[in-house]
């Protein structure tokens, strides 16, 4: 594959930036508030000066966060609270620092190589990994556009617009904010859909619940007294699977790339993430908060249906402007969460084929970028308009047993290539963050075994369940005792032919990965090798067995 033209080319190696692939993503940084001229290296000694900064890097890390508390989002977060009350609050509390941990590699990767989640994938592990990337992106998150989608239309019903209409409307909205040719003026629309998920908060306000009992089941973990040791699990597991969601990857680590991050602002990135991450948290406990008191002592506690039904309850027992602010809410998290999960598909499709792929650039400028965008958006709204909400139901189920089956796959990738050298040089992992990120992965594995059981095997009893947890612990220590006790070189090997790394530059902060073309060849470890055969093998029958049971339940209905 060649660049659209050589002026590309031209101006990336004249620059000595190292991978870039599109010449857009090289110049100034121009944040929603304030921009950071390219050669900018001065040290921000005053709290003003660094308040400055901080505003103009805010964005990646607080649209990523926020666009994940999409429309399956509030559907997830609504049912924990009016099916068991405040009793799993605690989740949310053990998954800040997965969170954390997860997109804060990513931004290392971004900043520090300047190439994209699924162009790395395709170049360090091999076609076959890259194209199952790029697929799987395209495919879950054509679904989950859907989803939002979904949520569109319950709020369509509340206000009684026609369906064919506001998903006209919000289609037409959504194209319009990425496509003005300005990467700020998208930011600044971004981050104002950001804001606008703070209007859960006056909801939760105006119902009043128990401030004593949200604190204490947010700290100390429970379990709900009542309903079935499987549906609790399965929740649980929705809630880890609608919070840390594999799109997130590709779009933090293409978007910090657009934005022109580079290394020397890491901190004030970090502090982005940490912003987005409290945004994240306090749109959860609000909704699960206010679920639970609402429909506390009332029938529909326990017989969670939809978001609909939400917000129905809510103009039911708490009034009209309740259930507004909330139906608002819905809407702003659809069309920010479809926006963002748009953009990570046109990013990795861009990045792939090395077509041009920036914000920064017009649509003119960047035909195939806002092409794939565009039409994943049209095809959304189109399938909702034309489907009935029986169907759209299946397709939710598809897009949640999906998402938690291939989040572990995203996660391994990303564990790899941050400990990748050539890649990440002195920006590379030590050994408890990956001793950390691996004892997640092995819980997201098991947590996705358990939701590919479940969907294929509706009637999973709870004991089933323990047994898949307690087993897979005990194959999760073995296996890394196993590792430990195989020799792994430390030193960089070179396959024969290819092209050695270039020197290290001096000081992190300053250090880019080289050009793709000058990295030597990546060697994987015996057992590297192993868990990665074993996890396609169980990705490819996971994937099969949900794919039939979803297409025989739609037969069937």
């Amino acid at each position: 594959m060649t660049y659209q033209n050589v002026s590309t080319i031209e101006a990336v190696e004249a620059a000595n930036v190292g991978a870039v692939l599109d010449s857009a993503h090289l110049g100034d940084i121009r944040g929603a508030f304030g921009t950071i001229a390219q050669h900018d290296t001065a040290p921000r000694t005053t709290w003003w000066a660094r308040l400055r900064t901080l505003l103009a890097i805010l964005g990646p890390g607080l649209i990523v966060m926020v666009g994940d508390n999409d429309a399956g989002a509030f559907g997830t977060y609504t049912q924990a609270g009016q099916n068991y009350g405040t009793s799993l609050l605690w989740t949310m509390l053990l998954l800040i620092p997965v969170l954390y941990v997860n997109q804060e590699m990513v931004l290392r990767l971004g900043a520090v190589t300047g190439v994209g989640h699924a162009r790395l994938i395709f170049e360090r592990f091999g076609k076959f990994w890259g194209a199952f990337s790029v697929i799987d992106l395209f495919l879950l998150n054509a679904l989950t556009i859907v989803t939002e989608f979904i949520g569109i239309v319950f709020v369509l019903d509340h206000f009684g617009i026609s369906r064919i209409l506001g998903v006209c409307i919000a289609g037409a909205l959504t194209m319009a904010a990425v496509s003005t040719g300005s990467f700020q003026r998208f930011e600044r629309f971004a981050i104002l859909l950001c804001l606008g998920s703070l209007l859960l908060v006056p909801v939760l306000v105006s119902i009043h619940p128990p401030v004593g009992q949200i604190a204490r089941d947010f700290f100390v973990p429970d379990w709900p007294r009542q309903g079935r040791l499987s549906d609790v699990m399965l929740l649980v597991i929705a809630i880890v699977g609608t919070t840390v969601a594999p799109w997130q990857l590709f779009f933090q680590q293409s978007y910090i790339i657009d934005k022109r991050i580079t290394p020397r602002f890491m901190k004030y990135e970090k502090a982005d993430l940490w912003i987005g991450i409290v945004f994240v948290v306090i749109g959860a406990v609000a909704m699960i908060a206010f679920c639970s008191q609402l429909y506390a002592g009332r029938p529909e506690a326990g017989n969670f249906t939809d978001a609909g039904g939400v917000i129905a309850g809510l103009d039911k027992y708490a009034g009209h402007t309740a259930a507004t602010l909330f139906a608002i809410a819905l809407f702003d998290a659809a069309i920010i969460g479809a926006a963002a999960v748009s953009l990570s598909t046109a990013y990795a499709i861009g990045d792939v084929f090395r077509i041009r792929h920036s914000l920064h650039r017009s649509v003119v400028d960047a035909k195939g970028f806002y092409l794939v965008y565009t039409l994943l958006i049209a095809a959304a709204g189109a399938l909702v308009v034309c489907s009935s909400n029986a169907f759209l139901g299946y397709l939710t189920n598809a897009v949640q047993a999906l998402a938690g089956v291939l989040l572990p796959s995203a996660t391994v990738f990303l564990l790899l290539l941050c400990n990748d050298k050539a890649v990440l040089g002195p920006w590379s992992n030590g050994r408890k963050l990956n001793l950390f990120t691996g004892a997640v992965v092995w819980v997201l594995v098991m947590l996705s075994v358990i939701l590919t059981m479940a969907t294929v095997f509706p009637d999973l009893s709870g004991a089933a369940i323990l047994e898949i947890l307690g087993g897979g612990t005990i194959l999760g220590i073995a296996g890394y005792a196993l590792t430990r006790l195989v020799p792994i070189s430390r030193k960089p090997q070179t396959a024969p032919g290819a092209p050695a790394a270039v020197p290290q530059q001096a000081g992190k902060a300053d250090w880019r990965m080289p050009a793709l073309d000058k990295l030597p060849a990546p060697t994987l470890s015996l057992p590297n090798r192993v868990w990665m055969g074993v996890l396609r093998g169980y990705l490819a029958l996971a994937v099969m067995l949900i794919l039939y049971k979803i297409v025989v339940a739609a037969m069937a209905g």
